[in-house]
C-alpha cells in the first residue's frame, strides 16, 4: 500500500471510530457529522470522499464494528481450552467487568442502534438483523456443543437457548445502564446457567 492510500485509509478508520464512540453516547440521530468532523478534525469534503451521506456512515460503522466485534467473540468462544459453558461464562464475566470499567454506560452499540433504528429505516433493520443473527449462530453453536457434551442438563433447542441469551443478555445490558450497577448482568449469569441452561455441578 502506497503512504497516500495508507493515509486515505487511516483517514477513513479515523472517522469511523470517531463516529462509533459519538454515536455510542448519543445515538444515530442525535450524532451530527458536524460533531465527528470536529472531533477528529477531517474537513467536510473529505467525509463525502469516503462516505455517500450519513446512512453510508452509519451503515459503515455498523460493519467496522461489528468486524470488530466478531474477532473478540471468536477469541472467547473459540477458546477450545475451554469448556463451551465455561467459555460462555466467560463471555459474561467480561462483559461484568467491561460494564464495571465504563461505570455501566455506552452498552452494545449494536443493541444502541436496534433500539433506535429498527422502526425508522428498513436498511438499518435489515443490516442489523444480519448482524444480531449471525451472533445468534454463533451462541448456538456453542450451546450445541456444550449440549453434545452433556455439560447442560436441558434438552432445549441450541437456537432457541441462543435467541434467550442474546435477548436475556442486552436487556440486562440496558437495565445496567439504567441502575448504573451489575446486578442486572450477575442475575441474567445465575439464572441462565442454574435455570435455563442448567449446567452440570462440576
Amino acid at each position: 500500500m502506497s503512504p497516500r492510500s495508507s493515509s486515505k485509509e487511516n483517514t477513513k478508520a479515523v472517522l469511523i471510530e470517531t463516529g462509533i464512540n459519538i454515536m455510542m453516547e448519543k445515538g444515530f440521530n442525535n450524532t451530527g457529522l458536524s460533531d465527528v468532523l470536529s472531533a477528529c478534525g477531517v474537513p467536510k469534503g473529505s467525509f463525502y470522499y469516503y462516505f455517500q451521506s450519513k446512512e453510508d456512515f452509519g451503515l459503515q460503522i455498523i460493519n467496522s464494528f461489528d468486524e470488530e466485534y466478531a474477532e473478540q467473540l471468536d477469541k472467547v468462544l473459540g477458546n477450545r481450552q475451554l469448556t463451551a459453558v465455561d467459555r460462555l461464562k466467560k463471555y459474561i464475566d467480561d462483559a461484568i467487568v467491561n460494564a464495571e470499567q465504563r461505570k455501566c454506560s455506552r452498552g452494545c452499540l449494536i443493541a444502541n442502534l436496534s433500539q433506535e433504528m429498527a422502526d425508522q429505516n428498513e436498511i438499518f433493520r435489515t443490516r442489523l438483523k444480519e448482524v444480531i443473527e449471525r451472533r445468534r449462530s454463533t451462541f448456538a453453536l456453542v450451546i450445541q456443543e456444550a449440549k453434545d457434551k452433556e455439560e447442560i442438563c436441558t434438552d432445549i433447542d441450541p437456537r432457541e437457548a441462543a435467541e434467550f441469551f442474546l435477548s436475556a443478555f442486552e436487556g440486562a445490558i440496558m437495565r445496567s445502564k439504567v441502575r448504573k450497577d451489575t446486578e442486572p448482568l450477575l442475575s441474567f449469569r445465575k439464572l441462565i446457567f442454574s435455570v435455563v441452561l442448567q449446567t452440570r455441578s462440576r
